[in-house]
C-alpha cells in the first residue's frame, strides 16, 4: 500500500509540475547552450534540492543516466528511505531532447504516463563535474555533482547561478550523501 501511495503521490506531483507556468515577470530559464550526452551520462549525486513529496524522505539520492540505442536517455533515480542505511528505492524514467537546437531543455517521462521538464541551466562545461537542473516555474531545483560532496566555493557558485535565474533558495535542502559503488 505504501508503494502505491508513494507512486500515486509522485505521479500527481509530476503532473502538476509539468502543467506549471513561468512566474509572472520571469522568463523561461536560460538553459546551457550545449550538452554532450556521452559526457553527461553516468552517476550524479543530489547535493541539494527543493523538497517535494515524491522524494521528501529520500537521502543519498542519485540519478544515473545511460544512452539508449534509440537516442533517448535511460534514467534511474534512486536513494534510501529516511537514513543512509535505510531501504533502497528507485524509479526508472526515459529522457529525450525534443528540440536539438535547445539540448539543455529535456523532457523526462515517468511510468510511461507523463512528461516533465528537465532543464539544465548550469553545467561545468569543462569537466561535467556539476550541474543545475530545474523548471521554468522555479518550483523544482536540483544541484548535482559527480561526487557525494562539493566544496563550499562550488556550492556558493551553484547557489549564485540559481539566484541569478530567479530561484528563491529559502527552501533549499542539503541532501545527506554517501559514496556509492552500486
Amino acid at each position: 500500500m505504501k508503494v502505491a501511495s508513494l507512486l500515486s503521490g509522485f505521479v500527481l506531483t509530476a503532473i502538476l509540475a509539468s502543467c506549471a507556468t513561468t512566474p509572472a515577470g520571469m522568463g523561461p530559464l536560460e538553459v546551457v547552450p550545449e550538452v554532450d550526452p556521452v559526457r553527461y551520462a553516468g552517476r550524479w549525486y543530489e547535493i541539494a534540492r527543493f523538497q517535494h513529496g515524491f522524494e521528501k524522505s529520500i537521502v543519498g539520492a542519485t540519478a544515473e543516466y545511460t544512452l539508449r540505442d534509440d537516442g533517448t536517455i535511460g534514467v534511474v533515480n534512486s536513494g534510501f528511505k529516511k537514513t543512509l542505511d535505510g531501504r533502497y528505492t528507485s524509479v526508472k524514467a526515459v529522457a529525450r531532447v525534443p528540440d536539438t537546437a535547445a539540448p539543455g531543455r529535456l523532457k523526462v517521462k515517468f511510468f510511461g504516463l507523463f512528461e516533465s521538464d528537465y532543464l539544465i541551466f548550469g553545467l561545468d562545461a569543462e569537466n561535467y563535474s556539476w550541474a543545475l537542473v530545474g523548471n521554468d516555474s522555479r518550483d523544482y531545483l536540483w544541484f548535482l555533482s559527480r561526487t557525494p560532496e562539493v566544496d563550499s566555493q562550488t556550492l556558493e557558485m551553484m547557489k549564485n547561478i540559481a539566484l541569478g535565474q530567479g530561484y528563491d533558495l529559502s527552501g533549499l535542502y542539503l541532501v545527506p550523501q554517501k559514496a556509492r559503488e552500486d
